[in-house]
């Protein structure tokens, strides 16, 4: 994984690049900017522990790679998440819902493993989506914002769990969301073309959360897309896929032709935002393109079977939607892990059939951190500078 994979994205991208009309950005100011706390919302791409405080701990073998320990990742490592915060000399994000050792004094996470941007009409048990739907996460930082600042008055120990004041305004609003909107159409048979058309709805409600945390402080704000759900082992053995729906690199095109949809409007929900919200500077990240060429260029950047979980247990890719990774069975009335580890996750891309490793989540967040992937191409630091387009 580390041998000097940038050095091929950096030249897909300026090809790319190149290829686009020239729109030019001025910055307001050109300065860095200071973010002492960081407010994250989403789904298991950037959960730090919120599904596990709520319905148990993500089990071990995750953990293993960096904490050496099960986390509330659902990783053997750091996600992006955690890269952006030390990137930024803040500490790992505490999970809202976890009431065990959480340290918000310079900020919280709000995404929990499932989450949808639509409010799912089924139990996290009955589908495995989380009921801390997008709506739920931003009324959770409302209420966050509120009560944090009583608690801290207290003083003493509650003063130095809680942020600032003046934290909430300049601090990095992170949303990382959309993936498990997609599938879940899917799950209920719906037709790609009918996944499309809920699509306006999805990013209605986006668009609605990002202005309830906008009219409550929020100012910069820094938006991943959503990454390319037809080459996930998990989406190619969960759902029906002919041969001729396989692109050449081993991608089911129908999944991912819905994520470039969602991505598209994304975009165009971004822009408007920034016409409705004129105090905020808010960032889109091309994740997708990134995970995309990542895993169907694997051996580029020295990983192997990029198609098969690291951490699961048989069939084609590795992975077993009864059995994932960590499961146990009793033998003799001892518990033993059939779905364990690969032996060496650090060349490996995808953890689980759902997840990335650290390996590749380290990967990711060393492409976008200069702002190569962005809109506008501005680094992750200077991400508080609104831009002007002339």
């Amino acid at each position: 994984m580390e041998a000097h994979p940038s050095r091929h994205v950096t030249l897909g991208l300026f090809i790319w690049m190149a290829s686009l009309p020239f729109s030019p950005i001025i910055l307001t100011t050109a300065s860095s900017c200071d973010f002492p706390a960081i407010f994250n919302f989403g789904d298991s791409n950037s959960d730090t522990g919120g599904l596990s405080a709520a319905f148990g701990q993500a089990p071990s073998p995750n953990g293993e790679t960096y904490f050496h320990h099960p986390a509330g990742r659902y990783s053997d490592g750091r996600l992006i998440i955690d890269f952006i915060a030390e990137s930024l000399g803040v500490p790992h994000l505490s999970a809202y819902l976890d009431s065990v050792g959480s340290n918000f004094s310079h900020g919280a996470n709000f995404a929990t493993a499932g989450s949808t941007i639509r409010p799912q009409n089924t139990t996290q048990s009955q589908s495995g989506y989380s009921p801390i739907s997008l709506n739920v996460q931003s009324v959770q930082y409302s209420d966050f914002k509120k009560r944090s600042q009583i608690v801290r008055s207290q003083g003493g120990i509650f003063e130095t769990l809680m942020p600032e004041a003046d934290y909430f305004s300049k601090a990095l609003y992170t949303i990382d969301i959309g993936q498990n909107d997609l599938t879940a159409g899917y799950k209920l048979n719906l037709t790609t073309e009918q996944v499309k058309a809920n699509v306006p709805d999805m990013l209605g409600q986006f668009s609605n959360a990002v202005k309830q945390i906008y009219a409550v402080g929020g100012r910069s704000f820094w938006i991943h897309n959503t990454g390319p759900v037809g080459c996930l082992p998990y989406s190619l053995d969960r759902f029906l896929i002919t041969a001729a729906q396989i692109d050449k690199y081993g991608c089911a095109t129908p999944f991912n032709e819905v994520s470039q949809f969602f991505n598209h409007r994304l975009k165009e929900a971004v822009v408007q935002l920034r016409k409705d919200l004129p105090q905020a500077a808010i960032t889109y990240v091309d994740i997708y393109s990134l995970k995309y060429t990542l895993t169907t260029q694997a051996k580029k950047f020295g990983s192997k079977h990029p198609f098969v979980a690291c951490c699961g247990h048989g069939g084609k890719y590795n992975y077993n939607s009864q059995r994932r990774c960590g499961a146990k069975i009793t033998v003799n009335g001892t518990e033993v892990v059939i779905a364990n580890s690969c032996k060496d996750p650090s060349v490996r891309i995808i953890w689980d059939g759902v997840h990335f490793t650290e390996a590749a989540n380290k990967w990711i967040f060393r492409q976008i951190v200069n702002g190569s992937f962005s809109d506008p191409p501005v680094p992750l630091k200077m991400a508080c500078r609104r831009t002007e387009h002339p």
